[in-house]
């Protein structure tokens, strides 16, 4: 008897979803708790494990279908795939799409066709000497090449179910079967050894090498999307959305001022070592700048409302989105309760937040709920910028990247040039609901609390 696999509730915000890959096909045996889909939401990307032991016989909704909670994905039962259900088979096998091609021809008996199938496959397999290896040894390479398509099927296959291997983010897994990659046999570079989209491209780019060497002779790798098209992924289409909307039905403007750091930077350094060996987590400059703005919040709370249609609720805590890039877009974790945090406390959600965001293990309700965000634009080296307010919240604070330059400073009447380093502070807001006024006075107030870099009592530990 077939026991159906539903989608389950994936949050209290969550209806729908879009099947983003099968990882079993029709006829595959599966255990229990064992990843069966990836499920895409307007959240997040989450597998979705089997509830029984057994073989799947059915898959009712196909890859980039969209249902709702509850639907039917699929029916697994204990004997036999049913004939009925061997259709959705060629959907959940195109992953392997590139090995059919060479399965078949082992098997073909005629003699001649073999000779003109070797010309095709030699630069496929040896492409790093071509010129050197056509010429030499043409008959030779008749018999050599002929066995290499077994070898070939069963690299590949493995990668379209293969559970042996380190988690990695459905997008990461489907640039591997795109490109043929055995995702088990890549070392990750990424945090906790995760496999990012750069080690499936390495790995990839071996065969693809001189081919790629002369477009990029500055050692400057050439993206594989190049010259592609693809579709829109479900949380793309969400953030598109709500930027749009945003801008549309908001009044946003960018106020912008310049901070000297060099007294918080000062105290970070004399800290940093010891704060590693309580904490285990380093000490960036982030935290300190999500300190200052919670504190901030508390006292211009107008930059912490929430706007409910002709309506300004002020919430009662600082539930701070803190923006995170991962491959598949920008997501923003909320740090609850900031303005009652310590930098230890800080530094050690957002570290957490971020880690489990990027590996797809971030719950759908912890996306929730903010009501002021901090996107750290400074990460990847950019000054400042215009960042979008996203309803319902009225502000966001962009922070840019700390750098050492000749500032005047003055002490006792008398102006000097000195190297201090200073960081510009972005903020964005709704201009419906926050002035000039209040936009300005809360970022002073940020930027004098982080000049002073007066810090001791809030480090926590």
């Amino acid at each position: 008897m077939a026991q159906d696999v539903t989608l389950p509730a994936l949050g209290e915000s969550v209806t729908e979803g879009t099947v983003t890959r099968w990882l079993k096909k029709v006829g595959d045996s599966v255990a229990v708790d064992e990843a069966l889909v990836e499920i895409s939401t307007d959240k997040v990307d989450t597998e979705i494990p089997s509830p029984v032991a057994g073989v799947v016989q059915e898959i009712l909704v196909q890859e980039d279908e969209t249902v709702e909670v509850g639907a039917v994905l699929a029916r697994i039962g204990d004997g036999a795939a049913a004939p009925a259900a061997e259709a959705p088979a060629p959907a959940a096998t195109e992953p392997v799409v590139p090995a059919a091609p060479v399965v078949p021809e082992p098997p073909a008996p005629p003699a001649p066709p073999a000779p003109p199938a070797p010309p095709a496959a030699v630069p496929v397999v040896a492409p790093p000497a071509p010129p050197e290896v056509a010429p030499a040894a043409p008959p030779a390479a008749v018999p050599v090449v002929a066995p290499a398509p077994p070898v070939a099927a069963p690299v590949v296959a493995p990668a379209s179910g293969s559970r042996a291997m380190p988690y990695v983010t459905p997008i990461v897994r489907k640039l591997a079967n795109d490109h043929g990659v055995d995702v088990s046999t890549v070392s990750g570079t990424g945090v906790g050894g995760r496999i990012r989209k750069e080690d499936v491209l390495a790995a990839a780019g071996g065969p693809s090498a001189p081919a790629a060497t002369p477009a990029a002779p500055t050692s400057v790798a050439a993206s594989e999307l190049r010259g592609t098209t693809v579709a829109m992924s479900r949380l793309r289409k969400v953030i598109a959305e709500r930027a749009v909307a945003s801008m549309q039905q908001t009044a946003q403007l960018t106020t912008v001022v310049e901070v000297d750091v060099t007294e918080t930077a000062e105290f970070r350094n004399a800290v940093k070592d010891q704060f590693v060996q309580s904490t285990g987590t380093k000490l960036s400059f982030l935290p300190f700048f999500v300190k200052a703005a919670a504190e901030a919040l508390q006292v211009f709370p107008i930059i912490n409302a929430v706007a409910d249609g002709e309506s300004i609720i002020y919430p009662a805590t600082e539930n701070i989105s803190i923006a995170v890039d991962t491959e598949r877009g920008l997501l923003t974790p909320v740090l609850r309760s900031a303005g009652s945090l310590s930098i230890a406390q800080i530094a050690a959600s957002i570290a957490d937040l971020a880690e489990r965001t990027r590996t797809n293990q971030l719950g759908p309700d912890e996306l929730a709920g903010g009501t002021f965000t901090v996107t750290n634009t400074g990460s990847r080296g950019a000054l400042f910028d215009t960042p979008v307010v996203f309803l319902p919240q009225v502000a966001i604070l962009g922070t840019g990247t700390v750098q050492k330059k000749p500032v005047v400073v003055t002490h006792n009447g008398d102006d000097s040039i000195a190297i201090r380093q200073t960081v510009f502070l972005a903020l964005s807001y709704d201009h419906r609901i926050v002035d000039g006024a209040d936009a300005a006075r809360f970022l002073t107030m940020v930027k004098n609390r982080l000049e002073a870099g007066d810090f001791d009592a809030d480090l926590g530990i």
